[in-house]
């Protein structure tokens, strides 16, 4: 869905169709035909926003491949949808039943990633529509936190000057801006907000939302820090660091976790195929649910687990939704926006409805009620 901001500018809200993966091109041609269709259907809109992935070898083949790209673009215009953001995260698809830290794997110390990441560039550079301004890639925040050394930060230092190389080039050749977005994510390297701006500093532009390389803000993984979103955006402005995409979603929280049904609760939540990082306020983490009897629990546990907004959790737990809503009253409520790219997170939400009609109408509620929320803060839904 395309917005009008105040300042005249168009900002995008998809989804990340990650929530139905597939590791070919049929697969994920399928994956639009199917259920991110029903979402606009159900959304009744003129055109609809997906966040696209692709595993390694699909991203080869399409940056390699003018027919593969098109057969691609085609479904996309059949089907009344559009791409300006691609998730970079995941590089392969992973068939273990427990991922665990391999998610970030391979990371920015090897030369798989950013050779992953050059070919997502091009293809996103092939896909983006005529009038968007810029394209995103979300990426991994350099590695998970161990092993880690001055010498492996070098190492990735050099990687994302080839990747900023890469990116100005592309915009030289085609036209088309490219822009990644390095997120935070608790357990990694970089894991907090004034971790990410000290590191990404060095790529920032002393003209807002020119940068190539920029953040990109996860307000669940925000919420999961304990951070408290004036600070962090007050961060990110002293360091000069764009916005340049933005995840939406809420994370689980447990006040009392003295109450062991509680607790329960807490771990029955999120995919166990991926970490599940609970941090306590005022005091240290663990990097799954299944440790969080480490933690002293006098004091209430956020867990990273993607939930959405527009429905409640079970009692006692709750969601960070005005978390959420406070960093998108900052993103695109002000006078010009941080970001013009918001995207729903729904690929990692618990308990996901099992047919493409039903997650097709779970979607499009969280949709449905984001898009309240940026009509409330005064943007225009536009038909495109």
């Amino acid at each position: 869905m395309r917005f009008r901001h105040r300042d005249g500018s168009t900002v995008h809200l998809g989804y990340s169709a990650t929530v139905h993966p597939a590791e070919d091109l049929d697969g994920v041609i399928a994956g639009l035909d199917g259920c991110a269709s029903l979402v606009r259907q159900e959304l009744d809109v003129p055109l609809l926003g997906v966040g696209l992935w692709f595993a390694s070898p699909l991203a080869d083949r399409l940056a390699n491949s003018p027919t593969a790209v098109t057969k691609l673009r085609r479904a996309l215009t059949r089907n009344k949808l559009e791409v300006v953001t691609l998730n970079g995260i995941p590089h392969s698809a992973f068939k273990d039943q427990v991922i665990g830290t391999k998610l970030y794997c391979p990371d920015w110390t090897e030369p798989e990633r950013l050779r992953y990441t050059l070919d997502l560039v091009d293809v996103l550079a092939a896909l983006l529509p005529r009038d968007a301004p810029y394209g995103s890639i979300s990426t991994i925040p350099l590695a998970w936190r161990v092993p880690w050394s001055k010498a492996r930060d070098a190492a990735a230092q050099k990687a994302f000057e080839r990747l900023d190389w890469h990116l100005e080039r592309t915009e030289q050749r085609t036209g088309r801006k490219i822009r990644v977005a390095v997120e935070p994510e608790p357990g990694c390297v970089l894991e907090m907000i004034p971790q990410a701006a000290g590191w990404l500093s060095r790529y920032a532009s002393p003209y807002g939302g020119a940068s190539r390389i920029g953040l990109g803000f996860d307000t669940c993984h925000l919420a999961v820090q304990f951070e408290e979103p004036d600070d962090a955006f007050e961060t990110l402005w002293r360091a000069g660091v764009d916005v340049v995409k933005a995840q939406l979603s809420a994370a689980p929280q447990l006040v009392d976790p003295s109450d062991t049904g509680a607790r329960r609760r807490l771990a029955d939540l999120g995919d166990p195929k991926y970490l599940r990082q609970v941090r306590e306020w005022c005091g240290p983490g663990v990097d799954d649910v299944e440790l969080a009897y480490q933690l002293s629990g006098h004091a209430a546990w956020r867990m990273h687990a993607h939930v959405p907004a527009h429905c409640s959790l079970p009692d006692p737990l709750s969601g960070t939704t005005a978390v959420l809503e406070d960093c998108l009253t900052r993103l695109v409520g002000c006078g010009q926006p941080l970001t013009h790219h918001l995207e729903s997170e729904p690929y990692a939400w618990p308990r996901k409805p099992k047919t493409p009609e039903t997650l097709a109408k779970k979607i499009a509620k969280e949709l449905g009620w984001l898009r309240d929320r940026l009509t409330a803060l005064g943007l225009e839904h536009v038909s495109g």
